[in-house]
């Protein structure tokens, strides 16, 4: 069933054939159509990646009508589902489907762009000024931090732990993280959240809905998987036998890319892991970016171009970030293409449903602790800093202002605070 209205005709290749909503590569669309209207997103989509998909709805649903609302549900629903930046996997499926495999990479160039650029020339700022980094804005980028996390804990506790369960999983998942504070914790921690939420959480299965197609074959979508797994055994081995620092920073992003569940603000954990007790970087540093990364639009996994930028010589600049953005987002292409075409029949697994209930309990653990430690810890050393961060909190919740505004707003406080 073809849209009616004539903009619909001119922006929608998608047709019902025997109840199946069909959005396929044909579509009338240009690799630069795709990059002009996701550059535009990315400069002005802050908020995080709930603001992002609704961006995404009222562009492309409303406003374009390159797919319908219902064929939007659907892919929302997938790409919650997969680990890595839901709202950046969106925007590739959505660009794939206007415009074959260059749309999805316009798609991810243009919404990643902006900020990105912003990001490395802090990180280049950073490390060239002394002044800079010990300086009170940056002070006040890394209190930010603290309400920035502080807020995405309580939303997401909200919202994936409704009952005694899912909450108990949470805890323990914090416990756990805390315990063993490495990658491995935070690892174990989301598996033992799926192993229970699994066998242990009573979840209604979801109803029939209409099947999507983006032009992709299962022989290919298969492949792209099989890459996907092979790529996060491969890189640790490889770098391990190399001993290249090079190596083992592509490997890392690219394993944070792939194993986070819960968006940017959980790749948090992973990343200062794998670059503050290796001396790479200070955790100070480490989290005047993360501030950084709040103020500007787009998807936060661009922090990874920050620490990318700041990789210590003869890498880092702007071929460090982008190398380790690619690595992070790696994942996120070879997961999405590779997962549409089976991603009806798996979502309608009530297992499914239930393990992935118990890993998003989970992550807000893994969360919960990374709010703790390095976020609280490096930040909050006196009453001053405290009431800061409370404020800042104050603003982002219950004041509702912009985390754009409120960034700035701190930055300028600690300078004001340092004077």
């Amino acid at each position: 069933m073809k849209h009616s209205s004539s903009q619909g005709a001119d922006h929608t290749n998608s047709s019902d054939h025997d109840g199946e909503c069909v959005i396929s590569t044909n579509a009338r669309g240009s690799f630069f159509e795709v990059l002009l209207v996701f550059f535009k997103l990315g400069l002005t989509s802050f908020g995080g990646p709930v603001a992002h998909l609704g961006y995404f709805r009222t562009e492309f649903v409303e406003a374009r009508r390159w797919l319908d609302d219902k064929s939007y549900s659907d892919l929302v629903a997938l790409c919650q589902f997969l680990p890595g930046p839901a709202s950046s996997q969106v925007g590739i499926a959505i660009g794939l489907g206007r415009s074959g495999w260059s749309g999805a990479f316009a798609a991810w160039l243009g919404f990643t762009l902006p900020s990105t650029i912003a990001l490395i020339l802090f990180a280049i700022g950073v490390s060239h000024s002394s002044v800079l980094a010990q300086s009170g804005a940056i002070h006040g980028l890394k209190i930010v931090a603290v309400a920035v996390v502080a807020q995405a804990v309580s939303g997401m506790a909200k919202s994936l732990c409704p009952d005694r369960l899912r909450a108990s999983v949470a805890i323990a998942g914090t416990l756990l993280v805390l315990a063993v504070p490495s990658a491995i914790g935070q690892i174990t921690a989301i598996v033992l959240g799926g192993v229970i939420g699994y066998s242990m959480l009573k979840l209604n299965q979801l109803p029939t809905t209409q099947h999507l197609t983006y032009g992709v074959n299962k022989v290919v979508a298969a492949a792209l998987l099989g890459i996907f797994a092979i790529l996060l055994v491969l890189l640790p081995l490889i770098a391990s036998l190399t001993h290249s620092p090079v190596a083992t920073f592509f490997s890392d992003f690219y394993q944070a890319g792939a194993l986070v569940f819960g968006g940017g603000h959980v790749v948090l954990p992973l990343l200062q892991t794998s670059v503050v007790p290796s001396g790479w970087m200070s955790n100070e540093t480490f989290l005047a970016g993360y501030g950084a990364a709040q103020a500007v639009p787009g998807p936060l996994f661009t922090f990874a171009a920050y620490l990318g930028a700041g990789m210590p010589s003869p890498f880092g600049g702007w071929i460090g970030g982008l190398a380790l953005l690619s690595a992070i987002f790696l994942p996120a292409f070879l997961l999405v293409i590779g997962t549409l075409p089976f991603w009806e029949a798996l979502r309608q697994r009530v297992g499914v449903q239930r393990s992935m209930a118990g890993v998003n309990a989970a992550v807000v653990g893994v969360l919960g602790a990374a709010l703790y430690d390095p976020v609280w810890t490096s930040a909050i050393h006196s009453k001053t800093d405290f009431g800061f961060a409370l404020a800042a909190f104050g603003l982002l919740v219950y004041a509702r202002l912009p985390p754009a505004l409120v960034v700035m707003l701190a930055a300028f406080t600690g300078w004001i605070l340092s004077l």
